[in-house]
């Protein structure tokens, strides 16, 4: 795979180690200064006509992508969902970067201000977080940030001593399941016993405790966190009922967290009694209070890491499971010669690493479907920010937007962007593309530091994603299904 030599040279990658966007060369100079096209309409009917398209009458794809031709630029202003009507202290006015370069300069934290803008203007309540602003709410500048930061890279440091023990554990309940329902229904709707999985291995790699030390817990837990998650993010997100049911009921207001405050109590109750290690950690070293350590210890545990799992796993095994142009042959080849044959036999953190085609798999499907679509920044102050084809100015203030799936289909950088190549990211021009690719706050190639907002985890994810497909490939030879359910498996000779 080729990356495009213009573009390559025209866009400079950001900076491995500070994550910020390196200023424009002076070649650039010579791009046209424009006013940002698009307008946000009427007070009211503005954002409500955009919500109608965003969430009814096109989706979020379409709602990007007829604009960007409307406009003929990849920097515009429109709203963005949630529009409350009755609420005005959510502001849905956006400024939308849909291409490469532009979207770059959400990564440089001397322009943009990452306080509350994980879901754009909208937050939830603080009443989901104990009260806490937990670190994902909080900028760079603040000094609480820091300490949150270091807590989560620290925790998944240590984490890394029982990470594979544990994922291998708990896919061997997963993957038995998933062959006990085929053999009775002929399919496996795998998506709950992923869940299971998924929550039980976060659970004891991360909080340094079994579930089972909690029957409730380890039975529901993860149900927990699903309605944890789905009351904060319904406002914001597309779910496909009959329409205007959707609209009226799911989409016009905040959701309060009583309706969740019981499950919450409990998972707090969890780590409270059971994971005083890793508590006192933030406490001792890294000057939480014994609160704080445990709502931001939930937040990386239920949002980032449960959360994004979810998401992004039943992408990947169903672009596998479904695939039909040989892949995985190849990629059972691939895991077997580094490997050895055998469940198990020889997969650690270190020969995962030397699986070069299994690693592009993962990058190329979290190019195609990123667990989190929607990138948000504020600017910090006035400044003017690029596309390929021009110079924009922002200012302080604005709220900055990026839709993902349609920037890491920038046809300046990925050749047929729209299609899924394995290979993608195989040998010296491959690896360049990871300057581009931003699933995680931030290019592959970036470093977290608490100098930026790169999620904590974004090697262990690739690494973990990384190891489940060739865990898949050692127990068998071939599977069948989709992104929800496996019809078949063949076991492994």
């Amino acid at each position: 795979m080729l990356l495009r030599t213009m573009a390559a040279a025209s866009i400079p990658p950001p900076s491995s180690t500070t994550q910020t966007t390196q200023r424009p060369s002076p070649s650039l100079s010579q791009l046209p200064i424009r006013t940002i096209p698009g307008s946000y309409g009427l007070p009211l009917l503005g954002p409500l006509s955009d919500r109608l398209d965003y969430f009814w009458f096109q989706g979020p794809e379409k709602f990007f992508k007829t604009r960007v031709e409307k406009y003929k630029s990849t920097v515009f202003r429109t709203n963005i969902p949630p529009t409350f009507p009755f609420f005005s202290s959510v502001n849905p006015n956006i400024v939308a970067v849909l291409d490469v370069k532009s979207f770059s300069h959400l990564f440089d934290m001397e322009l943009v201000d990452k306080k509350d803008v994980l879901i754009g203007d909208f937050r939830p309540s603080l009443e989901f977080y104990g009260g806490v602003r937990v670190g994902v709410y909080l900028d760079t500048t603040d000094p609480k940030h820091g300490k949150t930061k270091s807590f989560s890279m620290e925790l998944l440091k240590r984490s890394s001593k029982v990470w594979l023990k544990e994922l291998l554990t708990n896919l061997d309940t997963l993957w038995e399941k998933v062959e006990s329902d085929i053999s009775k229904n002929d399919a496996s709707s795998y998506i709950i016993p992923l869940q299971r999985c998924i929550f039980n291995f976060l659970s004891a790699s991360l909080t340094g405790v079994n579930t089972s030390v909690s029957s409730d817990i380890a039975e529901n837990g993860w149900k927990m966190f699903n309605r944890w998650l789905a009351i904060q993010i319904i406002p914001t997100a597309k779910i496909g009922i009959f329409q205007p049911f959707e609209e009226i009921f799911l989409h016009s207001w905040a959701y309060p967290f009583f309706l969740v405050a019981g499950d919450y109590k409990k998972l707090y109750n969890f780590i409270n009694d059971n994971a005083g290690e890793v508590l006192r950690l933030g406490e001792d070293e890294f000057g939480l209070t014994r609160d704080e350590t445990i709502h931001n210890l939930l937040f990386i545990l239920g949002f980032n890491a449960y959360g994004g799992f979810s998401v992004f796993l039943p992408s990947l095994i169903g672009r596998i499971a479904g695939d039909e142009s040989g892949l995985q042959e190849r990629l059972r080849s691939e895991v077997r010669k580094v490997c050895g044959s055998g469940s198990g036999s020889g997969l650690n953190f270190k020969t995962v690493n030397e699986m070069e085609l299994v690693k592009s798999v993962v990058y190329e499907t979290l190019r195609l479907s990123p667990p989190v679509p929607l990138q948000f920044a504020r600017a910090r102050k006035d400044f003017k920010i690029t596309s390929h084809d021009a110079v924009f100015e922002v200012k302080k203030g604005e709220l900055l937007c990026g839709y993902q799936p349609m920037v890491m289909r920038d046809a300046n950088v990925f050749d047929d962007p729209e299609e899924f190549k394995p290979d993608r990211y195989i040998g010296q021009t491959g690896s360049k593309l990871l300057n581009y690719l931003f699933w995680s706050n931030g290019p592959q190639t970036g470093t977290p530091s608490t100098a930026n907002k790169q999620c904590a985890a974004k090697d262990m994810v690739t690494l973990t994603a990384c190891l489940i497909i060739a865990d898949l490939f050692l127990r068998y030879d071939s599977v069948t299904g989709d992104s929800g359910s496996i019809k078949a498996v063949v076991k492994a000779k």
